[in-house]
């Protein structure tokens, strides 16, 4: 089955991309000591900017200007007045929306209708719930003092919404915060401070850093950093844990995962398809709490499995800024080049490996949705984590083997159960070693609710009131 769609590109006009950015130091744009790097549009390969890569002088140059923020002003300030700016950062964004979005797909490669309907309004809605809670600190079970300077380091999947997620908690507990975005995704990160100069914000308050990961090494390891929190892989994750030991630092850590998506034969298997689509072919794939592992009940499999085939033949992969793509550009080279390794092995190893016919375009870094069947738990496409729109599918007889296969992972992110049952539901969240276990549905986020994993998946607490806790110095 095939559709033929009218191209609807968002236009490209409302977006201003310089030539070349600087660092956003104690309130305004700087140029950077160090050298530079380029970003580009993974859909294109062209090249977007030329970004400053921040130097350890500058790294130091930031967070002396976060504390100086935090002594004197951001500390000091009540915290219905934080809120106000909170309140007007988050309205900013709302009347900018269409300008962050069309730039995080650019910069990115994400679909336009996902950075426009999901992403977007939900940075918003992250800066107006801390908002509320800036006056409220008392009522939140974790003191109300605030750490210091935050140093906080965001991944490529999703720059302003992982921005958002550290940014909003820390200011309404009264941190200031140095951040580093990902070196392939630096531009919404650098229009927000834009943003927080239009807000009108204390300078040094917001201080963006841009570069790789010696960058990165640099704001971890600063001696006048009390707290840092860290969204990315597990082996990085690993070195920052390593690296702050015994420095007397806070550390929160969100890092990878290899969820399972659990249908049983009672499931609606038409809501469920949808589920398991919005769970592993999101955003490519690039998504921590992606459902990569589909956990079938035998007597269903075949059945389940003919309508996700169908599904996915009607998926559209191609240029993100067309309002009909569905799966946009892999983020980089680097990153397509370890879904294509991982895929082949998985082949090699014996898995059936099927994808619908996809005519991809000839420039920049493109993947087809990917399905394997006859996997078993000794698969390296079961184990590892691909962070690609690549899904694995196994089969189950019974619930308590769906919950040993399902907890056969270093990980323990995320996972997702589909049954009609409510008691089983229950049993299942409780079962699964999960820090999120969304039933009947798939990737849904609010800002009231805590996000977090288990085991490899890290530490730590983001978003809700738990947000709060990793920046607030409690009963000290």
């Amino acid at each position: 089955m095939t559709f033929d769609y009218a191209p609807a590109l968002e236009s490209r006009s409302i977006v201003d991309i310089k030539a070349s950015y600087g660092l956003f130091v104690n309130g305004e744009f700087v140029d950077g000591s160090g050298t530079s790097f380029k970003t580009i549009n993974p859909a294109t390969e062209e090249v977007l900017a030329e970004v400053a890569e921040a130097s350890d002088a500058d790294v130091d140059a930031a967070v002396r200007a976060a504390r100086r923020a935090h002594t004197r002003v951001w500390s000091r300030m009540p915290g219905k007045e934080r809120a106000k700016y909170l309140y007007r950062i988050a309205r900013i964004i709302q009347e900018r929306g269409r300008e962050l979005a069309v730039l995080e797909t650019i910069d990115n490669g994400k679909p336009i209708k996902e950075s426009r309907d999901v992403d977007i309004p939900v940075v918003a809605a992250h800066f107006f719930y801390y908002a509320g809670w800036a006056d409220k600190l008392e009522h939140s079970g974790y003191g109300t003092r605030s750490l210091g300077v935050a140093a906080q380091v965001i991944p490529w999947n999703f720059p302003l919404l992982m921005l958002a997620w550290k940014i909003a908690p820390a200011l309404a507990c009264g941190n200031t915060v140095v951040l580093k975005p990902a070196e392939t995704t630096p531009l919404t990160a650098l229009l927000f401070a834009e943003i927080c100069q239009q807000a009108d914000l204390p300078p040094g308050v917001v201080n963006i850093v841009t570069g790789a990961g010696a960058t990165g090494q640099a704001l971890v390891g600063h001696a006048d950093v009390d707290k840092v929190a860290f969204t990315g892989s597990t082996e990085v994750g690993k070195a920052i844990a390593r690296a702050v030991a015994g420095t007397g630092k806070r550390v929160t850590l969100e890092l990878g995962g290899k969820a399972a998506n659990i249908v049983f034969d009672d499931a609606p298997l038409d809501q469920a398809v949808e589920g398991i689509v919005d769970g592993i072919f999101f955003n490519q794939g690039h998504v921590c709490c992606a459902g990569s592992r589909l956990l079938v009940q035998e007597s269903i499999a075949d059945e389940l499995l003919t309508k996700l085939k169908r599904r996915m033949s009607t998926l559209r992969v191609g240029d993100p800024l067309d309002k009909n793509t569905d799966i946009g550009a892999i983020n980089s080279a680097e990153q397509l080049a370890r879904i294509r390794e991982l895929s082949d092995i998985g082949e090699a190893e014996g898995a059936g490996r099927w994808s619908p016919q996809c005519e991809l375009p000839t420039t920049g870094f493109w993947f087809p949705p990917t399905l394997f069947t006859g996997v078993t738990q000794a698969h390296r496409i079961a184990r590892d984590e691909v962070f690609g729109p690549v899904l694995s599918v196994l089969t189950f007889r019974t619930p308590s083997e769906a919950v040993d296969k399902a907890n056969n992972t270093p990980y323990g992110l995320s996972a997702g159960v589909w049954t009609d049952k409510g008691s089983r539901i229950l049993h299942m969240a409780g079962a699964l070693r999960a820090g999120v276990v969304w039933a009947n549905t798939f990737n849904k986020f609010d800002p009231t609710s805590p996000f977090g994993g288990f085991k490899e998946s890290g530490y730590g607490r983001e978003g809700g009131r738990h947000g709060l806790e990793a920046y607030l110095k409690g009963g000290e």
